[in-house]
């Protein structure tokens, strides 16, 4: 899915417009571009995962390692690295599902596979890096 796609505007039950939650998340994922990108060929160099995870919240969240601070950088988003064993260990991702979710994932050279967290629930995007 491309992130246009992914910033269309929902429309809540009410029939009015409600702003996704991404349209924030973008200037953020486009600012961390290349820190996400540089933990996430760290992940896959040191043998921790083939598969990284970044994890977009905006409230406390126990699951994978904090590597961008909302607080401390004036953005919107907080970032957490993990890997797919971690989703999976801790019951995110159903074991029985994980073939599904290989089956979807991206080029983790290409894309960032990023799983927002928000109230309303949480769901996997895959943003692409920005081309140098």
């Amino acid at each position: 899915m491309e992130p246009e796609e992914l910033l269309n505007e929902e429309k809540n039950s009410e029939g009015n417009k409600k702003e996704s939650p991404l349209v924030s998340l973008e200037p953020d994922l486009k600012l961390f571009n290349e820190s996400i990108r540089e933990v996430a060929l760290e992940i896959m160099m040191e043998g921790l995962s083939s598969y990284p995870i970044f994890i977009a919240h905006q409230h406390e969240l126990k699951l994978g390692e904090l590597i961008l601070d909302r607080h401390d950088l004036h953005t919107e988003w907080s970032i957490h690295a993990s890997t797919l064993e971690e989703f999976v260990e801790r019951g995110v991702i159903k074991e029985i599902l994980k073939d599904r979710f290989l089956k979807s994932y991206k080029n983790p050279h290409d894309f960032m596979c990023v799983f927002v967290v928000v109230p309303e629930g949480a769901n996997f995007i895959y943003y692409p890096y920005l081309k140098e």
